[in-house]
């Protein structure tokens, strides 16, 4: 397949595809939310993730005087409210009353828990490092809470709506489809081996299955055809040989 050549900012595009954050704080009586796209893990023992924010970014200023912060995962049915978080600054407005959002008190921190998200990371700040224009907020995960129906040691996947919302960039926003399971098995040399024997029987199977679509969409289409030009349509195959979808 050709390959294409992109500006070197289309590189956190690539990297996006992960989970739409939306981050609370609180300050004097004072909360604020807004969605953050990069984020990551650092460390299991301790705990601690980081998430960049625009130094210039109010979000900023209430985490730093803080010291302290949520991170809400939100499903797809608050994918409107979750990109109007990232549009309008909470310096300006009461973000979270004016996208109808209503919020829980957090079992260790002062900042507001969102109610309707999948999933809910507790946070107390550990440092702060400048990367170019944004601002670096490691922290250590102090409180995790998750819907049973969508979480149990990794996402379930088994209902869209309750899918981690996942930022393609822009406004462009997707769902996780399904979960696969790696299976690692090698020959006798060492070397991976690309499909085990049931791998390559499903593969078999459901390259034969869409064999059989094809044709039965090949001979329909050409009755359509033939119909359509006036002519004799060409005669179908015997019932037996044709897949009933």
């Amino acid at each position: 397949m050709p390959r294409k050549v992109f500006s070197p900012a289309d590189a956190r595009r690539l990297l996006n595809p992960g989970p739409a954050l939306i981050v609370t704080s609180n300050w004097r009586g004072m909360d604020n939310a807004a969605t953050i796209s990069w984020h990551t893990s650092l460390s299991m023992d301790p705990p601690l993730l980081a998430i960049a924010v625009h130094s210039e970014r109010y979000t900023a200023d209430m985490i730093k005087a803080s010291e302290e912060f949520v991170i809400n995962i939100p499903g797809p049915a608050m994918m409107k409210q979750t990109a109007y978080l990232g549009a309008v600054s909470g310096a300006d407005s009461a973000k979270l009353e004016e996208a109808s959002l209503e919020v829980f008190k957090g079992l260790r921190v002062g900042a507001p828990l969102i109610e309707g998200c999948l999933a809910w990371i507790e946070c107390g700040l550990r440092e702060v490092h400048r990367t170019g224009d944004h601002l670096l907020f490691v922290a250590e995960v102090v409180k995790v809470q998750a819907l049973d129906e969508a979480y149990a040691e990794h996402w379930l996947l088994k209902d869209p709506k309750l899918s981690p919302l996942i930022f393609l960039g822009d406004k462009q926003y997707a769902v996780l489809g399904k979960t696969m399971e790696a299976v690692v098995e090698v020959d006798e040399l060492g070397r991976l081996m690309l499909e085990t024997v049931e791998e390559r029987e499903e593969r078999e199977e459901e390259e034969a299955a869409q064999r059989e679509r094809s044709e039965v969409e090949g001979a329909e289409g050409a009755v359509e055809q033939a119909e359509f030009e006036g002519r004799a349509a060409p005669e179908a195959p015997p019932e037996s040989d044709v897949a009933v979808l």
